[in-house]
């Protein structure tokens, strides 16, 4: 029996990843607001009745897609060579907007989702508060061990520090989104993270984060 049951989760695990694969590629094709649960369903070969087994309405199925786009942020922390003079986790950030900005369609819609997270009451929520809260901590957490090791500062708040970083961030992926690719994404974001490494660090020296 538990060898079935864990079968039937495998199964069922890789049709969700099928059905997110094809509405990952869907939403950013068509668009999310003209892509139907239906049209997904077919391309997945389910019926309507059966994605919404998996995944109840269009948006917890955008939802997922957002998922995967923070999967996207974790994957490159575990890939990220070692911090050798605290400025580290200011690289990772780079890093992770240069990845968004060679996925234009998923990180629209990210910020979709963004605004759907805004209500308190829809299945967005929840994920969001999570995600803000543990990507503020661990961020100043690798901050705070930069100073612990002698490179940055001991004398600031670093949970402020990477609410900055974030809000910044965020901020500026919304124009990018908004003026189609317009706004220089990586360049604005790179000159503030190199600000504020400039700030934070001990030397207090100019700081250049492009890997070499």
């Amino acid at each position: 029996m538990e060898l079935s049951a864990r079968g039937s989760y495998a199964v069922g695990r890789r049709r969700r990843d099928r059905i997110v694969d094809v509405a990952t590629a869907k939403f950013t094709e068509g668009g999310y607001s003209r892509t139907s649960l239906a049209e997904i369903a077919r391309e997945v070969g389910l019926t309507t009745p059966g994605l919404t087994h998996h995944f109840p309405t269009k948006q917890h199925l955008l939802l997922a897609v957002a998922d995967r786009r923070l999967n996207i942020a974790t994957a490159l922390v575990e890939s990220s060579p070692p911090d050798v003079d605290g400025l580290g986790p200011l690289r990772l950030m780079l890093r992770i907007s240069k990845r968004l900005a060679e996925e234009p369609a998923l990180a629209e819609l990210f910020v979709l989702v963004s605004a759907e997270a805004a209500d308190p009451n829809g299945p967005a929520h929840p994920l969001f508060v999570e995600h803000y809260t543990k990507v503020v901590e661990e961020l100043a957490g690798l901050l705070r061990a930069g100073a612990d090791n002698g490179f940055l500062r001991t004398d600031i708040d670093y949970v402020d520090v990477a609410r900055e970083c974030i809000a910044v961030a965020d901020g500026v992926q919304l124009q990018w989104v908004i003026t189609r690719g317009e706004v220089d994404l990586v360049g604005i974001i790179r000159r503030h993270l190199e600000r504020v490494g400039e700030s934070i660090t001990v030397s207090a020296e100019p700081v250049c984060l492009e890997e070499q």
